[in-house]
């Protein structure tokens, strides 16, 4: 209850009195928008607040990726990352890199990772496989207190070594599911004609960004205890939030409108993000087309397999037609919803004949929770079953 009412004084302050954080990271925003395009006025916020969060890493209990990636070269993600290593905390930055050596390169002070040309480490299946112990250690530290076991030493002991750090990884195509379910997801695109940026001079412009990296830490640093405090208000759940709060975090401390940009950001790139894990999206796709198959034939107690595969392939929207090698089968169908725990069954239809078929009452509690943006077909609760007798 403490900490929830030091973040309360703490958000009634800064939104009345923006403090010189405010001004640094107006100052960080426009610098990085010198060098870059991104994508959009939410992206440069989150990169923004996402650099500075680095120099709060002591006082984080999650540590977010950022997960910089675009569909071919020259779209400005290696320069992204030019920007952003000389303004975090502790950049560790390379091209490739082994588990062995960020082992031992976190401590009790971590850096901040920055990998660029990350997909030569995940960007085919033979080389995810060669690093799968990579993949492993960047989504272990992406939480404190995920410590990794090692075998060390001449006497054979086993030896922890922490994981917990903030890490950016800049790559064509997207990264493992996994890391891009902890990350803070920037999709850079190739500049069009028109849209000028100032070309990046190490000797010139590092001497800048070093002041500014060097003011975020003094503002931030003397923060740890009240950071380590504070608990922002979330408008995302679950891993999302994990992920977005030293963010959110960052701009309670500034005030002014970055608490609002923050926020919106959030909102707008988890959006975003929702519809991009193929595997996972593609059951909750199917999930909402069985919904809308069963409201194709008056929302029936029970539904026979073949006339809802029937249903689901002749939608032209729909990947079912293309599913597998020729559409979508009964197998394929068990297969995708076996996870959510629904399975076809014997049911008698009308003239009393046996068929397979689902019951619509098997899918309300996936309904009801994989669903929850979609209104039932006929106004119903999707958490209720339906009463009637599912034979006929």
């Amino acid at each position: 209850m403490e900490t929830i009412a030091v973040a309360a004084r703490h958000a009634e302050t800064t939104r009345s009195e923006p403090s010189e954080g405010a001004a640094l990271l107006d100052e960080l925003r426009a610098a990085i928008a010198r060098y870059v395009i991104l994508p959009s006025s939410e992206a440069l916020t989150a990169v923004t607040l996402w650099v500075a969060a680095s120099h709060l890493q002591p006082a984080l209990q999650h540590a977010p990726r950022l997960a910089v990636v675009g569909p071919a070269k020259r779209c400005g993600k290696s320069r992204l990352l030019d920007v952003i290593t000389e303004t975090v905390h502790k950049p560790l930055i390379t091209v490739n890199t082994s588990p062995a050596v960020v082992f031992r390169a976190i401590g009790g002070d971590p850096p901040t990772l920055l990998v660029d040309e990350a997909d030569t480490i995940f960007g085919s299946i033979k080389a995810a496989e060669r690093n799968e112990e990579l993949r492993g250690l960047l989504n272990a530290g992406h939480q404190r207190n995920r410590p990794a076991l090692r075998i060390s030493g001449p006497e054979h002991k086993p030896q922890s070594f922490p994981t917990f750090a903030m890490a950016a990884l800049a790559g064509i195509g997207d990264l493992p599911d996994t890391i891009m379910d902890r990350a803070v997801v920037v999709r850079m695109q190739r500049r069009k004609d028109g849209e000028r940026v100032e070309q990046f001079r190490s000797r010139r412009d590092i001497p800048t960004l070093h002041a500014l990296r060097d003011q975020l830490s003094a503002w931030l640093q003397p923060q740890l205890d009240t950071a380590a405090n504070l608990v922002p208000e979330m408008p995302v759940k679950d891993r999302a939030a994990d992920t977005w709060e030293p963010l959110v975090l960052v701009a309670e401390l500034a005030g002014g409108i970055w608490l609002e940009r923050a926020r919106a950001a959030c909102v707008a790139m988890c959006a975003a993000e929702e519809g991009q894990d193929d595997e996972s999206n593609l059951k909750t796709r199917l999930l909402q087309d069985i919904r809308r198959a069963f409201a194709h034939f008056g929302d029936p107690d029970v539904l026979r397999t073949q006339d809802l595969l029937q249903v689901l392939i002749t939608d032209v929207e729909a990947p079912w037609a293309e599913y597998g090698p020729s559409g979508l089968t009964p197998r394929y169908l068990g297969l995708l919803l076996k996870d959510f725990g629904i399975k076809s069954a014997n049911h008698r239809f009308e003239n009393g004949r046996q068929a397979k078929g689902f019951a619509r009452a098997r899918f309300s509690d996936a309904w009801s929770r994989y669903c929850t943006d979609d209104a039932e077909p006929d106004g119903r609760d999707a958490s209720s079953p339906s009463t009637s007798d599912p034979v006929r």
